[in-house]
């Protein structure tokens, strides 16, 4: 009988915590990171302040959980459209390209709060660890590219983080005005990657 109690204890506790997480992450997808008090989050949580805490020590903690349930639902998402599927390496990356640029100006405020808003260091390590997630997926796509013969030689590593940097820097502001879907924008950052992966000239 105590293994079962133990049993409902802890899923109870997981229950608990995936509730708070999931309420910061609403708030959070509303308001930015600025709006999300740990007070808000109990609230909408419909826990105490102190339960909060028990489940995460600090705000920061918090955050960084957040951040990264957030950030692996939009990398699996870019993840599923650049994998080798018969398709080149170009069309593969645009396909990247324009998944990112989508899902970050359909939900503004959140991808607001996770390209650009300012952020506890906690959370900012989280950030990191994303735009090199997304370097990755870049990367592995443009290797596949150099290795078919579709692309001239380069550093992947290098153009990858290029281009996911430019991607960030080119939404900032359409972000911050909470802009929403923008076919030409869209349009625009798909083209400028086309462009910068250089096709392999054949004599």
């Amino acid at each position: 009988m105590a293994y079962r109690a133990t049993e409902k204890t802890e899923a109870r506790k997981i229950a608990a915590r995936e509730r708070i997480a999931g309420a910061a992450l609403d708030q959070v997808s509303e308001g930015g990171y600025a709006s999300a008090g740990v007070q808000a989050v109990a609230d909408r949580a419909d826990v105490a302040v102190g339960t909060v805490y028990r489940h995460f020590p600090s705000k920061a903690d918090l955050f960084a959980e957040v951040f990264r349930r957030a950030a692996q639902r939009e990398l699996d998402v870019v993840k599923e459209v650049t994998e080798a599927d018969g398709r080149g390496a170009r069309e593969r990356c645009a396909a990247g390209v324009e998944a990112f640029c989508r899902r970050a100006l359909a939900g503004p405020v959140l991808g607001y709060a996770q390209i650009a808003e300012p952020v506890d260091p906690a959370v900012e390590s989280e950030r990191l660890r994303l735009r090199r997630g997304y370097r990755d997926l870049f990367v592995a796509a443009l290797e596949d590219g150099v290795q078919s013969g579709e692309l001239e030689p380069h550093d992947s590593q290098t153009v990858a983080a290029a281009l996911v940097g430019a991607l960030g820097e080119a939404l900032v502001g359409p972000l911050s005005r909470r802009e929403c879907q923008s076919e030409a924008l869209v349009a625009t950052l798909v083209q400028f990657c086309e462009n910068a992966l250089t096709k392999r000239v054949t004599a």
